[in-house]
């Protein structure tokens, strides 16, 4: 039976290609990771990474928790096209103990029903059609994450209209309502912003705050 580390241990249910890669990724970061699939084949190509790759034919609670699921920190159920599917598994994961569940989505109605269920929500293909449509849009924006209630972070390369000002004088908070979280200058990234500090043109900024504050910034600095 698996046995998680506390803080370290992480449950992946469905070896698709966003399961797989989220496995791969959280076990090249040193986590203990658990993988469970239908596919005899995905199960057996996760083999060469992790000792704890099952291949479970039906996802019942009884089935999830003599596989040890139940120990994870956080499991992820990376199912969200079998509809039925994740919803029944997200509330076996859930009535299991799991202190963490998150559930894959392709819909806003399929997102709604797990939440219901106490599940985190990820919509992968959404996440990754605003990304693009981000990136093809402004020329500023090397990446973003969207959270809740209209929030995103965004990275945004330092514009020729905001190099040479200092944080102070850029005005950002006051202007915008967005706070620097992060500046990243030559590789190196520092989370002490200090306000007498000149932006760059190499310089990266990170930056939170709500989504059409944001939009405003990236405006005024093209």
């Amino acid at each position: 039976m698996f046995k998680a580390q506390k803080n370290t241990s992480f449950g992946i249910i469905g070896l698709g290609r966003f399961g797989t890669a989220l496995a791969l990724k959280l076990i090249e970061a040193g986590c203990e990771v658990i993988v469970v699939d239908r596919n005899e084949n995905k199960v057996k190509a996760m083999r060469e990474y992790t000792d704890y790759a099952y291949v479970a034919n039906e996802l019942t609670k009884q089935v999830l928790e003599e596989i040890g699921i139940q120990n994870c920190d956080t499991v992820v159920i990376c199912i969200g096209e079998a509809i039925d599917t994740s919803i029944l598994v997200t509330l076996n994961v859930v009535n299991l103990g799991v202190r963490r569940v998150i559930s894959k989505a392709i819909s806003q109605d399929q997102g709604e029903v797990l939440e219901k269920l106490g599940a985190e929500i990820v919509y992968p293909e959404r996440d990754v059609a605003l990304r693009l449509a981000k990136s093809l849009t402004t020329t500023s924006v090397l990446d973003y994450i969207a959270l809740d209630n209209n929030v995103e972070i965004s990275k945004i390369k330092v514009s020729k209209k905001l190099a040479g000002q200092t944080v102070l004088s850029s005005n950002i908070r006051q202007k915008f309502n967005l706070n620097i979280i992060a500046i990243e200058h030559n590789g190196v990234t520092d989370i002490e912003i200090r306000p007498e500090y000149s932006f760059t043109p190499s310089d990266v900024i990170v930056v939170i705050g709500k989504s059409d504050n944001m939009r405003r910034f990236e405006k005024s600095i093209e």
